[in-house]
């Protein structure tokens, strides 16, 4: 059985809670879990220490044993101090579009024929 570390979902309309849970990786998002680990409230401020509460020490223990947390919990855990940061690295994210480039590949040949013709 695939054990993962991850938020459920809680709170109203507009108004999310999330509990951070121990799960099974096929029982549903908000539904059966095995162990309930910490909470996390994103409507707190970035610097409020009850935004994020967690027991570091038991959900460090599942990891030992073979528990796969998600990306938002592994961020949660390098915040703590309790994993190595990962680098994260997306080049390919700042590339534009190949429609962008044809538009801008257009616009550079205009301006150069522009700046031919006035010299002529």
């Amino acid at each position: 059985m695939a054990v993962k570390i991850r938020l459920a979902r809680g709170g109203s309309k507009k108004r999310p809670y999330y509990t951070i849970v121990a799960a099974d990786a096929r029982a549903p998002r908000d539904g059966r879990f095995m162990e309930r680990l910490g909470a996390y409230n994103p409507l707190l401020g970035k610097d409020d220490e009850n935004r994020v509460k967690m027991n570091v020490e038991r959900i460090m223990e599942l990891i030992g044993q073979g528990a796969q947390p998600t990306d938002r919990i592994r961020r949660f855990l390098e915040a703590a101090g309790a994993v190595e940061k990962t680098v994260r690295n997306n080049p390919e994210k700042a590339k534009p579009g190949q429609k962008a480039v044809e538009r801008a590949k257009e616009k550079a040949d205009k301006a150069a024929a522009a700046a031919e013709a006035p010299a002529e």
